[in-house]
């Protein structure tokens, strides 16, 4: 071990973008062909190991057309955007327990441009969530499995959960901060513990955070301290309410030198900044109120929607009460 570790970097570690999935929480996955394709080349150009392009969702759950096509992420879709996608970039789609028709959805792997399957779970759909890791795996994809809200999950379930997934074919076991209310002493201790449950199974941790308290950066950099390998980020920390872990930044702070900032940076200048003048991401007091309460931000989203978005002491006084 390196006495000055800050100037090296871990060659484990992978990078996954997931600006236009998690961001598509924002628009209802409305992203046009032109912006998706401008994060799939700068992901390229700056050395990004996995991008992901949005959800499989079941359409008998979600109308096609109420949603945008990286609600579903049809083949079809995909490789207009990407081709076969034969360079270094994996790509990967996200499945969410209870709204994904996975075992007619999910083509088998040597018929998908997809390489790695993500499926995310609440504590209480982990019985369907095992099946779709297995479904996956069988399929011949690479497994993740992102157990959500976990600043909610009690202890003696979590520890219950991680046993489950240490026995199942998943890869990646994602720590997810949902509520984006965690500080990096709670960071530490949670990766730590996911670390030690999937000790001897060859399985990676991977960290996922948002950013209402603006620790999302801080906390991924705490996760990859402990031990973490896989980490989430989004460009311009584009993503659902407070948004996730800036890619630009996290890219900094890593010093492989196959990561490059500038594509990111020129994807940032060409298309995001445009962006935000018709949708609104990153930290607003509303959603700094949600992770003092331990809540789901879903409240907060509607408040910022609304002509009322700004009565900030009316929203704490609402989250007092419920």
């Amino acid at each position: 071990m390196s006495n000055a570790p800050w100037v090296t970097y871990r060659p484990a570690i992978k990078v996954l973008d997931c600006s236009i999935r998690d961001g598509g929480l924002i628009n209802g996955h409305f992203f046009d062909d032109n912006l998706v394709e401008a994060v799939y080349r700068a992901c390229i150009a700056a050395g990004v190991d996995y991008m992901e392009m949005g959800y499989k969702s079941d359409k008998k759950i979600f109308a096609p057309d109420k949603h945008g096509k990286w609600k579903f992420c049809d083949e079809d879709d995909v490789r207009r955007i990407v081709g076969d996608n034969k360079g270094d970039l994996k790509l990967s789609v996200m499945a969410d327990a209870e709204r994904t028709d996975y075992r007619n959805d999910i083509l088998p792997r040597d018929k998908s441009v997809f390489d790695m399957v993500r499926v995310a779970t609440y504590i209480h759909q982990i019985p369907t969530a095992v099946d779709m890791i297995k479904d996956a795996h069988d399929k011949g994809y690479e497994v993740s499995v992102n157990l959500m809200a976990a600043s909610v999950v009690q202890d003696r379930e979590l520890d219950e959960a991680l046993d489950v997934f240490a026995r199942t074919p998943a890869d990646v076991v994602v720590l997810v901060d949902s509520y984006g209310v965690f500080y990096s002493e709670q960071i530490r201790d949670y990766t730590e513990r996911y670390i030690k449950a999937l000790e001897g199974t060859g399985k990676q941790v991977g960290i996922h955070t948002h950013n209402n308290l603006q620790l999302a950066f801080a906390n991924t950099i705490e996760a990859v301290i402990v031990g973490a390998n896989r980490l989430d980020a989004t460009i311009n920390g584009i993503g659902r309410g407070a948004g996730n872990c800036p890619m630009e930044l996290l890219l900094s702070f890593l010093r492989n030198p196959k990561f490059k900032m500038r594509p990111i940076l020129q994807c940032i200048q060409d298309h995001f900044v445009p962006l935000r003048q018709k949708i609104e991401w990153g930290c607003q007091i509303p959603y700094i109120i949600t992770a003092h309460f331990n809540k789901h931000p879903r409240s907060a989203i509607e408040l910022r929607g609304s002509p009322d978005k700004d009565n900030y002491v009316a929203f704490y006084d609402r989250c007092v009460e419920e």
